[in-house]
């Protein structure tokens, strides 16, 4: 009788729910096929600011899945054409002034895209928030009015990432990413990145703004604005090929 009086004091003060029993890969699962669907095709803008100067590129973006996705550079008129495919753990770049393709090792995707403050993965997404990271569920904080859980995510050993690992903060009621903090080896916070202005888009409640801000660099910022995004529209794997990176428009 006791232990039923303890477990009714734990769930009326929220110190214990059921929903805070749930798996952390769950809850990362969740929220990234919310984000990802079966396939998407997407238009953003992406907008990087230094101190002396802002560049922004327009791009779309077709993914299918999480094996496959290709990225398209609409403008400025310098990068336009500038493609890159993510074929499984593949991924290759297409530059249409040198008229190669070029396929990324590893190594490169942790290296900046294209200048901005997201890596090569972050874009492209090799390498999985499901499947090639250790979650535990470490506690729950309030994002922007919204109770979110907040989850640890180390790498697995054999998984190809630089980070030692990453926290993130996704909303309990409707699976949402507001917030991620990437973190080196060492323990030092790296990059921190934002979602927000959250809104139906595709027919899903969804952030449309993410914010990437390096922690030792004052004045730099990356931001992604979604424009518009289709969901679950139906893309052969065949779109998806070298052949397709270099004629995709």
């Amino acid at each position: 009788m006791k232990s039923v009086q303890i477990l009714l004091v734990l769930l009326l003060t929220g110190i214990f729910t059921p929903a805070s029993a749930q798996d952390a890969r769950e809850i990362v699962r969740k929220a990234d096929e919310k984000a990802r669907g079966k396939s998407s095709v997407a238009q953003m803008t992406i907008t990087t600011v230094r101190p002396k100067w802002t560049r922004s590129m327009r791009l779309k973006v077709w993914t299918k899945g999480t094996e496959y996705a290709l990225l398209l550079i609409q403008s400025p008129a310098k990068d336009k054409g500038v493609a890159y495919l993510k074929r499984k753990k593949e991924v290759w770049n297409w530059l249409p002034t040198l008229e190669r393709t070029i396929k990324l090792p590893p190594s490169m995707m942790s290296e900046s895209w294209m200048g901005t403050d997201f890596t090569n993965d972050d874009l492209v997404k090799e390498a999985s928030a499901v499947d090639d990271y250790t979650h535990t569920l470490v506690g729950a904080e309030v994002i922007d009015g919204r109770d979110c859980y907040k989850i640890q995510m180390i790498p697995k050993p054999e998984a190809a990432i630089i980070w030692g690992k990453v926290l993130v903060w996704i909303d309990k009621k409707d699976d949402l990413q507001l917030r991620a903090e990437f973190y080196d080896e060492d323990g030092s916070l790296v990059n921190s990145m934002t979602s927000s202005e959250v809104k139906m888009i595709g027919g899903r409640l969804l952030p449309t703004k993410m914010d990437m801000v390096p922690a030792d660099k004052k004045g730099h910022q990356t931001t992604i604005t979604y424009e518009t995004v289709e969901f679950d529209k139906p893309i052969s794997e065949q779109f998806f090929t070298t052949d397709n990176l270099t004629k995709v428009k």
